[in-house]
C-alpha cells in the first residue's frame, strides 16, 4: 500500500479522538499533517488540519474543553501546530489559543528540581511522556515570542530528567516519583521498573525535535551529546525484522512484541537526526539506513481494512481505570494491541515525512 494514499485516507475519515475535546491524541496527527505539509508542499495536508482544529478553536482562543487548572501536561502538545497555523493563516486566534496554553506552563506545579509535574493528578511525577508534550512547545513559543528564560528552563528540565530517569545502557525509564509514594517507584531512586519503547519514543521526539529549533552553542552542546548516545543506544536495539520491542530492555521476554508506534517514532527521530546534523558522518548514515528500514517494515503492518497494525493502545503508571499499572516489565505486555491508532500513525506521518526530505521513496 503507498503510505500517502493511506494517510490521506486516514486524515479525512479522521474523527476527533475525544469526541472534540482538546486532547494530545489529536495532536499527534495534527503535527504529523504539518510535517507532511511542509516536506511536500501539498496543500491537502493543511486542508485536513485546518478542518480537523478549527472547531477546536473559538474566535478568542478558547480551546474546545480544555481547562488549565487540571495541570494535564499532555494538553499543551497539540499547542505546536498553533504557530505555524497562524503563521500560515493570519488568523490572531491561533496564537492567542497558543498563549493559553503557555499561561499553563507558567504556573504548572513542579517537582523541587524544576520539572513539571506530568498532571494534577499524578502529583510529583515526571514521566517521559510529559517532555513531548510540553516541552518542544514551550520551545517553539519561546523562539516566537522571544521569551529566552523559557528555552534555559526547557532546556534545564531536560537534562534534569535524563538524570532522573536514567537506566543501564543508555536508556531511561518510564517514570520518576520525586515523592516516592507510588508503588510503581523505587523507594530509593524514584525510578519505575521498566524501558517502555513509547516512552522512550516520547524522549527522543522531544530531544531532536527541540534542539532541531536551536543553534548549536555551549547552551545545547551537553544537550545535543546525550541525544546522539541515546539515539545510538536505540539503533544497538532494533530488531531483526527492523522494529523495536514493547519492552526495550527486555527483548527476550515471554509474550515480548514488536510495538509500531515506537517503532515509527524512532524511524522518524533517527532520520530527523540524521538530516539536521545531530549526528554526523558514518552515524548518520546509519541512522537514516534504520530509519528508512524501520519505516519499510512499518509500511508493511498497514493493511487493507485494518490499517497500521501493532500499536500498544495505552500504558501509563498508577492508578486507572479500576486497576493498578505498577510499571513492571510484565505490566506493559498487558495492554491491549489495536490497529490504526493516533499515537501510531502521527509518528508514522512524521516518519513520511522525514523520508521525502531525506529524498527516499518514503510514501511508498
Amino acid at each position: 500500500m503507498i503510505l500517502s494514499d493511506y494517510l490521506d485516507a486516514y486524515a479525512a475519515r479522521y474523527a476527533p479522538y475525544k469526541a472534540g475535546r482538546w486532547c494530545y491524541e489529536d495532536g499527534c496527527i495534527y503535527w504529523g499533517l504539518h510535517l507532511l505539509a511542509e516536506a511536500t508542499g501539498d496543500p491537502r495536508w493543511n486542508a485536513h488540519l485546518l478542518r480537523l482544529i478549527g472547531p477546536q478553536v473559538a474566535g478568542d482562543g478558547r480551546l474546545r474543553d480544555y481547562t488549565a487548572e487540571e495541570f494535564n501536561i499532555d494538553n499543551i502538545l497539540a499547542g505546536r501546530v498553533l504557530l505555524p497555523l497562524g503563521r500560515l493563516t493570519g488568523d490572531p486566534r491561533f496564537m492567542a489559543a497558543a498563549g493559553h496554553l503557555a499561561a499553563q506552563l507558567g504556573h504548572h506545579p513542579r517537582i523541587p528540581a524544576g520539572n513539571y509535574w506530568h498532571k494534577q493528578r499524578y502529583p510529583h511525577q515526571v514521566w517521559l511522556d510529559g517532555l513531548y508534550m510540553g516541552l518542544p512547545f514551550q520551545i517553539e513559543y519561546a523562539l516566537a515570542t522571544g521569551d529566552s528564560a523559557r528555552i534555559t528552563d526547557a532546556l534545564l528540565q531536560f537534562a534534569t530528567a535524563l538524570v532522573l530517569t536514567v537506566a543501564p545502557g543508555g536508556l531511561h525509564v518510564h517514570g520518576y516519583d520525586d515523592s516516592r509514594l507510588q508503588s510503581w517507584a523505587d523507594a530509593r531512586t524514584g525510578k519505575s521498573a521498566a524501558v517502555w519503547a513509547r516512552a522512550m519514543g516520547w524522549l527522543v521526539m522531544a530531544l531532536v525535535d527541540a534542539l532541531g529549533g536551536l543553534p548549536p552553542d555551549a547552551a545545547t552542546a551537553s544537550l545535543r551529546g546525550q541525544t546522539r548516545a541515546i539515539l545510538l543506544a536505540l539503533a544497538e536495539r532494533q530488531g531483526a525484522l527492523w522494529l523495536w520491542p514493547q519492552v526495550l530492555d527486555q527483548p527476550q521476554l515471554a509474550g515480548n512484541y514488536d510495538e509500531s508506534s515506537a517503532s515509527a517514532m524512532f524511524a522518524y527521530t533517527f532520520l530527523r537526526a540524521a538530516r539536521l546534523g545531530l549526528v554526523a558522518g558514518a552515524e548518520a548514515s546509519r541512522l537514516r539506513a534504520a530509519g528508512l528500514r524501520a519505516l519499510t517494515a512499518l509500511s508493511a503492518r498497514v493493511t487493507p481494512g485494518a490499517g497500521l497494525t501493532g500499536i500498544c493502545h495505552v500504558a501509563g503508571l498508577g492508578p486507572f481505570s479500576g486497576r493498578e499499572r505498577d510499571g513492571s516489565p510484565g505490566y506493559y505486555l498487558t495492554e491491549d494491541v489495536v490497529s490504526d491508532d493516533a499515537k501510531g500513525v502521527g509518528p508514522l506521518m512524521m516518519a513520511v515525512a522525514e523520508s521525502v526530505l531525506a529524498g527516499a521513496d518514503g510514501a511508498g
